[in-house]
């Protein structure tokens, strides 16, 4: 797609049967864990997926659907209820929600450190694992701190932009 960078860029959303795959494994994971994926819950999440970028909750409010419009509560809920789950993490820098892929890709560990590399050209986001977890760890046992959550924020160019 254009844009204002001068170049196009690509969508690295889900569609079609990997989507579908996706979203059936969000609903094991949640029937395993004595959850439920609710419509509005999935379709958030839906959209996360179809994003494959960071969209803010009231672009998801905007786009939920012209049959059945949802009201900004419940939107908020279901991010709230993905963050939780590890189905999505929020982006602050960019007041954003993206995706969680290690989820699926990993077993869907709870409460993982997640580190994010934003283009601030494009605006794509991708989640790396970040390699100074056991150093901050580390550091927060010595001083008596459980580390619950972990998440990280670069801001630069990716490849497309910076060529």
């Amino acid at each position: 797609m254009p844009n204002a960078c001068g170049h196009d860029h690509y969508s690295h959303g889900l569609t079609g049967p990997d989507l579908s795959a996706e979203l059936a494994a969000a609903d094991d994971r949640c029937a395993a864990a004595g959850q439920r994926l609710t419509p509005p819950r999935k379709r958030v999440l839906e959209q996360l997926l179809e994003a494959g970028q960071p969209v803010k909750a009231y672009d998801l409010i905007a786009r939920f659907s012209e049959e059945a419009p949802a009201k900004p509560p419940t939107v908020y809920r279901a991010l709230d209820f993905l963050s939780k789950q590890g189905f999505a993490h929020r982006i602050e820098s960019l007041n954003a929600y993206v995706a969680c892929r290690h989820a699926s890709t990993e077993g869907g560990r709870d409460n993982h450190a997640a580190a994010f590399l934003i283009c601030d050209c494009c605006g794509a986001t991708r989640e790396i694992d970040p390699a100074v977890l056991d150093s901050i760890e580390a550091a927060a046992g010595a001083r008596g701190f459980a580390v619950q959550a972990v998440t990280i924020e670069a801001h630069g160019l990716c490849r497309d932009c910076r060529s």
